[in-house]
């Protein structure tokens, strides 16, 4: 039977790496090319092809709609290739992941779907770790991490996972002796709990509710947004969480305060070293990431 002509492999890696990257100049970076050289490689591919898979100006690469197309259809099956030529290489030796994540995203978000991921790739394994100072750890003893912040340093690859609101959480006996319209003078003498990871949180809450100049009785810090919800839980005060948080909780003892939209200042972003993405447990891991949405 005859050997179906194939794409240069040199194109196809360097139209990845571009997609997976979202920069060209980064591509170029991790290959050791010019950006010209990076360029006719990409060219190539799309002579081969026939289809434009970018839209170029300047020094931006943008993929078309047929460039999508393309990398979603080629996308698998260079992963069943990887995994192949590894199985060959590495006899069924265990991946290993090295993961910071916030303990709440880790138990509420990404623990009850890691079976899907354990059937897809069974030698992937997941050493989490919930210690703080994400970015100071990510390429030394972190390969990528999950983190709250506003927005990561951009010499990471970053991947923004949610966007939020800001809710006021408490239990439901507080938001009964609480009402429901705000009223300066009953906050006022209440205890506020707030994340360590989200400290301005509370000041776009009162501003949206109409109080920015609120004195509460109290502000508590917590560095465990499960800590935080128990704290709401049992009546200690009002946690100034995400919408997300107090959904997946499924605590029949917690209520939202007011029914008041307000845009968080936080979201969740999976981070990690641009070079890292050539690791297959770092790559694995992001690809099954976006597929899930979580």
């Amino acid at each position: 039977m005859p050997v179906r002509r194939l794409p240069p492999l040199r194109a196809l890696e360097a139209f990845v790496r571009v997609v997976r990257l979202g920069s060209a100049k980064a591509a170029a970076n991790e290959l050791a090319l010019s950006p010209s050289a990076l360029s006719r490689r990409v060219a190539a591919l799309e002579e081969f092809t026939g289809k434009r898979l970018f839209t170029r100006q300047h020094q931006a690469m943008k993929l078309t709609d047929e460039g999508q197309a393309f990398y979603t259809a080629i996308a698998p099956k260079l992963e069943e290739l990887a995994e192949a030529v590894e199985a060959q290489v590495d006899r069924g030796q265990v991946l290993r992941l090295h993961l910071g994540t916030p303990p709440l995203f880790a138990g509420q978000r990404m623990f009850p779907r890691l079976p899907e991921l354990r059937k897809l790739h069974p030698r992937l394994h997941i050493d989490v770790d919930t210690a703080p100072h994400f970015e100071e750890r990510v390429g030394d003893t972190l390969d990528a991490a999950i983190m709250m912040s506003k927005e990561p340093d951009p010499s990471f690859y970053r991947l923004r996972l949610d966007h939020n609101k800001v809710y006021a959480i408490v239990s439901k006996e507080l938001a009964r002796q609480i009402g429901e319209a705000p009223d300066e003078a009953v906050l006022s003498k209440q205890t506020f709990i707030v994340h360590s990871d989200l400290p301005e949180s509370l000041d776009a809450w009162k501003a949206a509710i109409g109080l920015p100049k609120l004195e509460p009785a109290a502000v508590d810090r917590l560095d465990s947004g499960q800590l935080a919800l128990e704290a709401a839980a049992q009546g200690l005060g009002i946690a100034i969480m995400h919408d997300d948080h107090l959904r997946r909780s499924h605590d029949d003892r917690l209520a939202r305060l007011y029914d008041i939209d307000v845009d968080s200042p936080y979201s969740y972003w999976f981070i990690c070293k641009p070079k890292a993405l050539e690791s297959r447990p770092v790559r694995i891991f992001h690809e099954w990431l976006m597929q899930a949405g979580l």
